[in-house]
């Protein structure tokens, strides 16, 4: 066996193997969000649990996060197309919305603290504590997601991808796409369970 036939089965193998394992982490985390979502049900029946509306940032994070997943929806499509320069640009555009959503969640979090809600402490409530780490956890996941976006948009920048090998930003898109949807389905969660 040659050595480039070598290098075209293992790069049909990883092809075969990427999306599976990526959808099998991807509902792990799903199954970590719904014990964490699991648990702030149940504690709902504490008395000392309080009830507060959300800070003004989460909206304004959930709208950038939206608009993340539609840059990068459009960024595929052009490299799609060979339209190289648009699909960069609109990929740049998604990660600048990717780090405004993780700056809100920071403001959203010193918003809960400006009104007296925290994490920890004498001062802090069961619903806080969800609230805060739970959108903490996903904060850290999205961080994971920025680095993806980081790894796809030096890639991109290299010229790795074309409209006929794009596994990687599309792996990439996967995870982006999905950490988007999990804080959407989180945020309304949070908004209407109360």
């Amino acid at each position: 066996m040659s050595e480039q036939t070598l290098q075209e089965e293992l790069k049909v193998g990883k092809r075969k193997s990427a999306k599976p394992m990526l959808w099998i982490s991807m509902i792990s985390m799903v199954m970590f969000f719904a014990g964490l979502t699991s648990a702030y049900i149940v504690s709902q029946k504490r008395e000392d649990w309080v009830s507060f509306d959300l800070p003004d940032a989460f909206y304004i994070s959930t709208v950038l996060i939206v608009l993340s997943s539609l840059t990068l929806y459009l960024s595929q499509n052009f490299l799609k197309k060979n339209n190289w320069n648009l699909s960069f640009m609109l990929l740049i555009t998604t990660l600048v919305l990717g780090l405004g959503f993780v700056w809100y969640q920071y403001v959203g979090f010193n918003e809960l603290r400006a009104a007296g809600l925290y994490f920890t402490g004498p001062e802090s409530t069961v619903s806080t504590s969800f609230i805060i780490g739970i959108t903490f956890m996903h904060v850290l996941h999205l961080l994971g997601g920025v680095i993806v976006l980081l790894v796809v948009i030096y890639n991109h920048f290299k010229k790795k991808y074309s409209s006929t090998d794009m596994l990687g930003f599309e792996l990439g898109a996967i995870f982006w796409h999905f950490v988007d949807l999990l804080w959407i389905l989180l945020f309304l969660f949070f908004k209407f369970y109360k």
